[in-house]
């Protein structure tokens, strides 16, 4: 029989909902907030409250905006020819951060996977097409992540951009920089292997 409240127990759950959060984590979580940082729990559940009601989804590129338009779709500083195709907006902010990319970006919001109920509706797609059928799109950059769903999205975008006349190109994967032949599993290595290019 549970000694706690109805309002921390209420807590407990909602704060389940997170990735990687179990009970335990959970009760970590609202413990420190209720005996040590009541302001900060505070101030995180008019954020959240904020973020739930006004944060939505970009008209172009699906990403999260407070907007109709995303501050990258509405600038006038990227370069409109390159799109680049990523399943998350994680996804997104990785390659902004880690890259030089200049080009616009579609988020999927997920992959093609019938048994999860993500189809091409799912993801956008049609709404890609429309996009591809402009003609203002050159190159589509095709980077969802090497899993066997993530792959199989590839190849589907790869088929739209093709019957559209755009250029695709996929990043490419292996041996990471720095790496070791001896350490990398060996899928990855055969896939760097069987993807490997000539030196000009």
């Amino acid at each position: 029989m549970s000694t706690a409240s109805p309002l921390l127990s209420e807590l407990l759950d909602a704060l389940r909902c997170l990735p990687g959060v179990g009970a335990r984590s959970a009760q970590r979580m609202a413990y420190h907030l209720l005996e040590r940082d009541r302001k900060g729990g505070e101030r995180l559940a008019i954020a959240l409250q904020a973020a739930m009601q006004r944060i939505g989804n970009c008209g172009d590129c699906r990403s999260f905006s407070e907007s109709e338009r995303c501050a990258l779709c509405a600038g006038s500083t990227r370069e409109r020819g390159q799109l680049c195709v990523v399943e998350t907006p994680a996804d997104l902010a990785a390659i902004e951060q880690a890259t030089g990319y200049r080009g616009l970006y579609f988020v999927l919001l997920g992959r093609l996977s019938p048994l999860d109920g993500l189809g091409p509706e799912e993801l956008g797609l049609p709404l890609l097409q429309r996009r591809l059928a402009q003609g203002e799109v050159q190159e589509l950059i095709l980077a969802t992540n090497p899993t066997v769903e993530g792959e199989a999205t590839a190849h589907y975008l790869a088929e739209i951009a093709q019957a559209a006349g755009v250029r695709v190109s996929r990043l490419a994967h292996g041996v990471p920089l720095g790496g070791e032949l001896e350490y990398i599993d060996r899928g990855t290595l055969a896939h760097a292997f069987g993807s490997r290019l000539p030196l000009s």
